[in-house]
């Protein structure tokens, strides 16, 4: 069974490599979907996969990048068109 959530980082999450670290740990996980940078300075995940997997996304994505310093991070379910199961970072 799949699901699709969208994630919401805060922190010193912008200028660190964290889309980067958020496309590697969901390409490790087989999860498909995309990442961004907001204007708002917070970075916008949406992940489709099984229930499990997306909790354990969720709590690699509490932890960050090393150079990064995440305050919170939100999770609620999403509707997306996925990407062919490709997990894609968008400028």
């Amino acid at each position: 069974m799949s699901e699709q959530r969208r994630y919401v980082v805060r922190g010193k999450v912008q200028g660190v490599g964290f889309r980067y670290f958020a496309r590697r740990e969901a390409e490790f996980l087989s999860l498909g979907g995309s990442v961004r940078n907001r204007e708002d300075g917070t970075v916008e995940i949406f992940a489709e996969g099984p229930p499990e997997t997306l909790d354990s996304f969720g709590r690699r994505l509490r932890q960050g990048p090393p150079a990064g310093s995440v305050t919170s991070c939100e999770s609620e379910p999403a509707a997306f068109e996925p990407a062919d199961g490709q997990f894609q970072i968008l400028f």
